[in-house]
């Protein structure tokens, strides 16, 4: 039986650790907070994605689409709240209609139901919504993916999970991979990093070189103070010149209605509010030539991103695209998330999951949205990886 040291338990780590017990392997999952899932599975949007976004054939597009499924699935097996609700990508202008019909096609490369319908068609799912078309994913859905990391905790239970155990150095030492924590070594026959935000500096204690480096992004929410205005959930068309999706309203498990989110460049890696700085995080991206060359590219993009966290008037214009009816004074703010988003030294954002490997070492070095959603899916990936 090979013993197997996980670093990290949000979900994808949990959820690697859950494949890798299922076929017969000894599991450590060490997760440096006090609870499971504490960062980026606890601060998401909960949407089971349909895979509607993602090229054809990349990681992302197979494991959000088989992810949507098989999480699904395990939801109703272990009696985890979801909603298979569909979702509307709204065109508010005939300018868009180019990308929604180029959507509509990516989506049924992927092999996404998603049908175009027309705007009445629209308000018949969503009464308040402005377009001139739209794109129906029936696939989609809403979860509590906190509730998913606690079902995997306990399948997890006959196994060595630790909180408060960060990872504070690793070697590899005749065969076997060492990894110094708070509470002592652990000696393994395999690493599997998980750390999300923290990925590239886990693969660097261990004495990899990633491709990509981590910068951090905000992304901010609102509760509607008025939920009847949503049914379900309302996306804009996205621009492929662009990063990240645009602000999006989304119907809850509770029935409250989240807006966001925003893309902001955060000022520390767990940076939930402006006021959350970290000289050690800045200095990071401030000396990564691939910031400065993102800069330059989405410079006119960023600035607008950031003016919208600073007005609320802007963050509900944006939304008013969407469903005319909201207002500024309709927005309370919520909870925040930071996206671990991995760049390349040329600017570039990685767009697809990347898992790197290196002898008795496996590395999720990127795996924002929708990680979550295809979570199961990476598993089974990394699982394979550990066998190499």
């Amino acid at each position: 039986m090979r013993h197997i040291v996980v670093v990290g338990g949000g979900i994808v780590g949990l959820a690697v650790a859950n494949e890798l017990a299922t076929r017969g392997d000894r599991v450590t999952v060490l997760e440096k907070e006090g609870r499971w899932g504490a960062h980026q599975t606890g601060h998401n949007s909960n949407v089971v994605h349909a895979g509607l976004y993602y090229r054809p054939g990349s990681l992302k597009a197979r494991m959000a689409v088989a992810g949507n499924r098989s999480m699904i699935d395990f939801a109703r097996a272990h009696g985890v709240p979801v909603e298979v609700c569909g979702k509307l990508v709204v065109a508010t202008d005939r300018d868009e209609l180019p990308r929604l019909h180029a959507l509509a096609e990516r989506a049924e490369a992927n092999g996404v139901p998603a049908e175009l319908i027309s705007a009445e068609e629209a308000r018949s799912h969503e009464p308040e919504v402005a377009c001139v078309r739209a794109l129906r994913v029936e696939s989609t859905g809403i979860i509590d993916f906190a509730a998913v990391c606690a079902a995997l905790v306990e399948r997890l239970k006959e196994h060595d999970l630790r909180l408060h155990s960060p990872a504070l150095a690793i070697r590899s030492r005749g065969g076997r991979v060492e990894v110094a924590t708070p509470q002592g070594v652990v000696r393994a026959d395999v690493l599997v990093n998980c750390a999300g935000l923290h990925s590239d500096r886990v693969a660097g204690l261990a004495g990899l070189t990633p491709s990509a480096r981590i910068v951090p992004f905000r992304g901010e929410y609102f509760e509607l103070r008025r939920p009847e205005l949503v049914r379900g959930l309302v996306y804009p068309v996205p621009d492929p010149a662009l990063p990240f999706l645009g602000v999006h309203l989304t119907r809850m498990l509770d029935g409250t209605v989240h807006c966001g989110p925003n893309a902001v460049l955060a000022l520390r890696r767990e940076g939930y509010r402006w006021r959350d700085f970290s000289g050690r995080d800045v200095l990071e991206v401030a000396r990564f030539p691939g910031t400065w060359k993102l800069a330059r590219r989405y410079g006119r993009t960023g600035l607008g991103e950031v003016l919208r966290s600073l007005s609320r008037k802007r963050f509900a214009a944006s939304l008013a695209r969407l469903v005319p009816a909201v207002r500024e004074d309709d927005l309370v703010p919520s909870t925040a998330g930071v996206r671990a988003q991995a760049m390349r030294p040329d600017g570039s954002l990685v767009d697809d999951f990347l898992v790197e490997t290196a002898p008795n070492q496996v590395h999720v070095l990127n795996a924002p949205s929708p990680g979550a959603t295809g979570s199961l899916e990476i598993a089974k990936h990394v699982a394979d990886l550990t066998r190499h």
